[in-house]
């Protein structure tokens, strides 16, 4: 899914929800441009930083106690969390790996569904249910302090993409020509790991934990169809994360408002007429039509949209003729627009359409064009990311803050229709990976219990933050 990654400012730099929910000031030149004098936030910077060099041992090890016990009293269920969910690394990697080797496509995922229900059912979950034609689970688990009424959902992602592995790894996939190339096997791991630490710590929270597991995200809709069935009925608020190949484990990045774009598929037909290849001048021939088209599109990315609501066209099929020494009637391509606002999008229909329209009649041929409606934008609430810079922060992990939105898409957006809630990358970096949606992706297993202590701290956090 991504291929390039924007320049990323540190959470405590670049975004004021970690830096409020940390108490670290932003550096003192920043400070200065934005109008503020913050000189004793860094003089407590730098104490700590001599505290840490010149304590004995002993005093160090208080020191990181009394720390310990002030995010305890803050939020006393992140006590411990971090090594439980180590202590489960060897299941979440036996869970990754067994999904990995039986990758399933679109809606009907049965055997990742029965894996799932599997180890939901061994951890005692409360109302475990499953979609119609093996499309998703869902299963609650309850706090046992007091009643909320408030229900969280976190929701990961089951199917593969249809890719010929190419990865060297022993649990590589077994089904010819399909791949776990997005990383949902990790996410649907780490999913079943904070249902875990979920399950062991029913007594320290009140309100539910709905557990939603997708089939279909890969342009099927998937979310559309949990959210039809019932599976997002009561819930409150809603987390999800994707891994990222281009981050190093230990790394959370997110942003408040649009994280990521909206997409629609196109299709245009060019139609001329055919005839033989010795007698060119016979025909109209509607090939010679795709590549103006296709510099057209370009250049309504790049001089047409406006920077701050971006654009991006993107044709990823072509197809045309049978025979070699046969000039094809018509030639045919297709692909996708990526946009972060309605407006957006239909700028770049418009222009599209333009587009096609001028090279058919430059080449003399006719062009037909259609669209089909994919994913809006997912767009994230402030308040739930400010909390998500907190939480990863307190759990030891680096949190950063993306400078703009990513133009892939997800269906988790449909969620965030619906209910407040945030979605994050988690860095799943490894040595020899390719990016999202290739042949050769990687992911880190170390990320596998960051990301399951941090599903479950999310959950178990914005809970509190309803009562």
């Amino acid at each position: 899914m991504r291929t390039r990654h924007p320049r990323l400012r540190s959470g405590a730099r670049g975004s004021q929800a970690a830096a409020g929910s940390r108490g670290r000031p932003p550096r003192g030149a920043r400070a200065r441009r934005n109008g503020r004098a913050d000189l004793g936030g860094r003089r407590d910077r730098h104490s700590r930083r001599a505290e840490s060099r010149f304590l004995s041992p002993s005093g160090a090890a208080l020191l990181a106690a009394r720390r310990g016990a002030a995010v305890s009293r803050s939020r006393p269920w992140l006590q411990g969390l971090s090594a439980r969910a180590a202590a489960l690394s060897e299941a979440l990697a036996g869970w990754r790996r067994a999904i990995h080797r039986q990758p399933e496509i679109g809606l009907r995922t049965p055997r990742t569904q029965a894996l799932v229900i599997g180890e939901l059912e061994r951890l005692g979950a409360d109302r475990l249910r499953a979609g119609s034609r093996a499309t998703w689970v869902a299963a609650d688990i309850p706090g046992r302090l007091g009643t909320s009424g408030q229900t969280v959902a976190l929701r990961a992602d089951m199917d593969a993409l249809p890719v010929c592995e190419r990865a060297e790894v022993e649990f590589r996939s077994a089904v010819e020509g399909t791949m776990h190339a997005c990383g949902h096997d990790a996410h649907t791991a780490m999913l079943l790991g904070a249902a875990h630490l979920l399950a062991s710590a029913r007594d320290s929270f009140a309100g539910t934990v709905r557990l939603l597991f997708e089939a279909g995200e890969e342009g099927c809709g998937g979310a559309r169809v949990m959210i039809e069935e019932g599976a997002l009925e009561g819930v409150q608020a809603a987390f999800a994360l994707h891994v990222d190949p281009g981050r190093p484990p230990g790394t959370v990045a997110s942003r408040p408002g649009t994280f990521l774009a909206g997409f629609d598929d196109f299709e245009v037909t060019f139609e001329g007429s055919g005839g033989h290849a010795s007698t060119p001048h016979a025909t109209r021939d509607p090939i010679p039509a795709i590549g103006p088209f296709v510099d057209g599109l370009s250049h309504v990315a790049a001089r047409e949209a406006d920077p701050d609501d971006r654009v991006v066209l993107s044709v990823t099929m072509v197809r045309a003729g049978e025979a070699r020494n046969v000039i094809a009637p018509r030639a045919w391509c297709a692909g996708t627009i990526r946009f972060l606002s309605r407006a957006g999008a239909e700028l770049a229909r418009d222009r599209l359409e333009r587009v096609a329209a001028g090279v058919a009649a430059a080449r003399g041929v006719t062009a037909t064009v259609e669209f089909e409606p994919g994913y809006p934008p997912t767009v994230n609430d402030s308040r739930v990311v400010e909390r998500l810079a907190s939480v990863a922060a307190d759990l030891g992990l680096r949190y950063e803050t993306m400078p703009s939105p990513y133009m892939g898409a997800e269906d988790f957006s449909y969620l965030l229709e619906r209910c407040r809630g945030a979605m994050a990358f988690l860095g799943c970096r490894m040595e020899g990976t390719g990016p999202l949606h290739s042949d050769r992706l990687l992911v880190d297993e170390r990320a596998l219990p960051l990301g399951a202590a941090l599903y479950a701290a999310m959950a178990l956090d914005l809970l509190a933050a309803q009562d």
